[in-house]
């Protein structure tokens, strides 16, 4: 689990002590920093790695609401303040939440939370477009190059010093299985001397034989029947 680095920022003593005890009480919140001004918080900014930014509104010298207006780059906020009437232009800003003191451990949960879920969403965000992109091979077959989505594949059969490889259509091709299942990641399982098998389509074991989702029956021979059986444990 992520840990999240925190800033307070309170000209209350009192406040920060209780923002204090809250963060310890959840085990993936850090305090990096317990700020009495704007201008503490800002150097903080400058030299460390922020997540969630605990901000009060009411501060001397520079308010919560002018400190978030001044930064490019700013963390997650969340606003505690015993004054409701900024909220709307405390959520104009971006900010997470708004907790109007004094707030429960509950409440402080429950606006922590969001960060939670506004980070998951823009770390699938990021992932998102590289998995959207599904590994492919290029199989020579019938003096044609055929682009192949690896995730297509079935299984593969040994047949000389060819294979078949079994995806929506059958394609042989010149190369040796042990040579084909270098190029494949680990879901494809080697599971007799004729046979690799894409385990994404395993539907079940009987025996010494895998049952594919499709009902196609293979053979697995005795000396990998133990790798086999290990795949399935770690899975």
């Amino acid at each position: 689990m992520k840990t999240i680095a925190c800033i307070i920022a309170d000209d209350e003593p009192i406040a920060r002590q209780i923002l204090e005890g809250y963060i310890k009480e959840i085990p993936y919140l850090k305090i990096t920093a317990s700020c009495k001004n704007a201008f503490e918080v800002m150097e903080v900014l400058q030299r460390e790695e922020i997540d969630l930014l605990f901000l009060d509104i009411n501060m001397p010298k520079l308010s919560g609401l002018s400190l978030l207006k001044t930064l490019r780059q700013k963390p997650s906020v969340i606003i505690t303040t015993a004054y409701p009437e900024y909220a709307v232009e405390g959520f104009e800003l971006e900010v997470v939440d708004y907790l109007l003191k004094p707030f429960s451990l509950e409440r402080f949960l429950q606006a922590v939370m969001k960060v939670r879920k506004k980070d998951t969403a823009l770390l699938q965000a990021t992932v998102a477009p590289a998995e959207q992109t599904d590994p492919v091979l290029f199989i020579k077959s019938d003096k044609k190059i055929i682009r192949l989505p690896m995730n297509t594949i079935r299984y593969v059969e040994a047949y000389g010093n060819y294979i078949k490889i079994y995806a929506p259509q059958m394609l042989l091709t010149a190369q040796t299985l042990t040579e084909f299942l270098e190029k494949l990641p680990s879901q494809y399982l080697r599971v007799h001397k004729s046979f690799v098998v894409n385990f994404d389509y395993l539907k079940l074991i009987d025996g010494n034989q895998i049952v594919l989702q499709d009902d196609t029956k293979l053979s697995i021979g005795k000396s990998y029947r133990k790798k086999v059986l290990k795949y399935i444990e770690s899975c």
